[in-house]
């Protein structure tokens, strides 16, 4: 699944950048709704991200590529490798920004780990 988001004046921090929260609430943002779709009849929650580190600066205006893709799928919980890629406006150069691995799990109704249900086919 691919996602892009455009950085606005709202999302950055006080030196006029990105705010890395803002973020982090993205790529948890869409690999949910990747689970969401992958997996329509669980109820997930993120349980983890693997590794955070911002590798670069983004300014406001940026347009921002966020890929996710599956790589792991256990009895109740799924793994999402989330890439978030920004190209720069006058050179083209696109350059990742910031990736991990975002786990989410399935709960049932009393907030207990459930096995995944996969979507049916028809």
């Amino acid at each position: 699944m691919e996602n892009y988001k455009l950085v606005m004046p709202e999302h950055l921090n006080h030196y006029g950048y990105l705010f890395g929260g803002k973020l982090l609430e993205w790529v948890d943002e869409y690999a949910w709704i990747a689970a969401s779709i992958d997996f329509p009849d669980c109820q997930f929650v993120t349980i983890g991200m693997d590794h955070v580190e911002f590798k670069k600066t983004v300014s406001n205006g940026s347009i921002l590529k966020f890929a996710i893709k599956i790589i792991k799928e256990g009895n109740t919980s799924v793994h999402y490798k989330v890439i978030v890629l920004n190209k720069k406006g006058v050179t083209g150069k696109v350059e990742e920004i910031f990736s991990t691995t975002v786990t989410m799990v399935n709960i049932d109704k009393d907030r207990k780990k459930a096995p995944l249900r996969k979507k049916t086919t028809s």
